[in-house]
């Protein structure tokens, strides 16, 4: 059976950028993203929920983004769903789900596009 696993979001950063190195030198960048939804609920009343998402970003990206984004900068991400699992200080299982970046479209304050990393 065929799978597809593809991820679309546009929102604004909530922090600055951090960027790490492996131990072979690569960057890894944290990214994390506030995705803002309105919608109109059953009473007629506008509701507004917020979602909040990691990204990860590697290489060259990742150093893009640390140098020309900042917290509440707009952006466009397109990645994939990344599943990481590890121990915690006292040998219990951890996972977390993010995105992990294929592509960072940095977007003009006003929403249109800009740049990409």
């Amino acid at each position: 059976m065929a799978s597809l696993n593809k991820v679309f979001l546009m929102g604004n950063l909530t922090r600055d950028p951090e960027v790490r190195h492996t131990p072979k030198g690569t960057a890894v960048g944290d990214l994390a993203m506030a995705i803002n939804m309105s919608y109109k609920a059953q009473d007629g009343t506008e509701k507004e929920e917020v979602c909040y998402v990691d990204v990860v970003v590697w290489g060259r990206q990742a150093e893009t983004c640390r140098d020309y984004l900042s917290k509440g900068a707009p952006v466009f991400v397109e990645g994939r769903l990344q599943l990481d699992q590890w121990e915690g200080p006292e040998g219990e299982k951890k996972s977390r789900m993010r995105v992990r970046a294929d592509r960072v479209q940095f977007l003009s304050r006003g929403g249109g596009a800009g740049g990409g990393a």
